[in-house]
């Protein structure tokens, strides 16, 4: 338990890529939460990226599964926890493809524990919160990517159909459905957010961003899928965090929020964009002995399901909550770098630095 009396909720996958960058900035906004972050800590979960919390009275770390009933329902009782932040989930599509099931396990089943103990721990019966949690919420974290895929010219709207094309987004897809019937059949108070593809500190290196500026340092290979032409709409990770703050607190029950970038960019470009800047601020003829990073780029077979486009239409976000992005991709690229380069520098890890 805390010694305060704050409001606790329960944020799942804290160590990951968005959730760590969530965290600190939820925590430095809000005195009066209490966060406890239950986290499996899979290989994609680092629990440095959250060093700037870790001793934080108002924060509790616990190590766990979301598919594990018994020690969810103890997290509810033991810390009365009034909402929850959902962003653990498997997220690699390659991955997905290799193993699905435990994209399932995690996405599917961990998702459905979550919400029915939620329900249990709230709820008297089907639309009636007993009076304590009345204003307790579920805010389910989601991708573009159960949408599939668009043509040259549309963007992904909340009604665009889903259309999943990988094992990754069809389980999130899946877990979006389920969360979508505990606010049908039973009254959860539940909001969604689909989120385009984020970009910034802290994201794992098996990532396309980190791993063009990981390769670039390294003196390796930049592989690209295919045509190197698939196209993603950027989102700072930070300015992620503002939307789910924003619609976690003031979004309407039941309603789902798309949170995009506007900031269409191909592969190539993206690639292109990253090895410009690190020609400037890491030269590489000395290091490797070459012009520039661009020499470095390599086309590989495509994957199996590769959607050619994503793009959001964050319009809904804009108009009923006024959210708006604070970085470009040309600012928050270079922000991205530079956090990429004091880790690297740091660590030493295989790139000559």
């Amino acid at each position: 338990m805390f010694n305060n009396n704050n409001k606790t909720i329960l944020v799942t996958g804290c160590t990951g890529f968005i959730g760590s960058n969530f965290v600190p900035y939820f925590m430095d906004k809000y005195e009066n939460y209490n966060i406890v972050n239950l986290d499996l800590l899979t290989y994609a979960g680092n629990l440095e990226n959250l060093t700037e919390v870790e001793k934080n009275p108002r924060y509790r770390f616990i190590k766990g599964d979301i598919c594990n009933r018994e020690l969810v329902e103890f997290i509810f009782d033991e810390y009365d926890i009034r909402g929850v932040i959902h962003f653990a989930a498997e997220s690699h599509v390659d991955n997905s493809i290799k193993n699905p099931g435990v994209f399932i396990e995690t996405n599917v089943n961990g998702t459905f524990t979550l919400l029915d103990v939620a329900k249990k721990k709230w709820m008297e019966k089907p639309f009636t919160y007993k009076n304590e949690y009345k204003n307790c919420r579920f805010h389910h974290i989601s991708t573009d990517e159960v949408y599939g895929t668009l043509g040259e010219t549309d963007l992904f709207t909340e009604e665009t159909p889903y259309a999943p094309n990988s094992p990754y987004s069809a389980s999130k897809a899946s877990s979006d459905m389920i969360v979508r019937s505990y606010q049908e059949t039973y009254g959860l108070n539940t909001v969604i957010t689909n989120c385009s593809n984020n970009y910034g500190p802290k994201q794992h290196d098996e990532k396309l961003i980190p791993t063009i500026i990981r390769k670039c340092l390294a003196g390796e290979s930049i592989p690209i899928y295919g045509d190197g032409k698939n196209i993603r709409d950027w989102l700072y990770v930070l300015d992620h965090c503002k939307g789910i703050d924003l619609v976690y607190h003031t979004g309407k029950e039941g309603n789902v929020y798309n949170i995009g970038g506007r900031n269409e960019r191909t592969n190539l470009q993206i690639v292109d964009a990253i090895t410009s800047i690190l020609d400037e601020k890491v030269p590489p003829k000395q290091r490797i002995g070459k012009e520039s990073y661009k020499e470095l780029i390599t086309f590989v077979e495509d994957r199996a399901g590769h959607d050619r486009r994503y793009a959001i239409d964050a319009t809904k976000l804009e108009n009923e909550l006024g959210w708006k992005a604070d970085e470009n991709f040309e600012s928050g690229i270079v922000k991205t770098i530079e956090w990429y380069l004091a880790k690297y520098k740091t660590t030493k890890s295989n790139c000559n630095f």
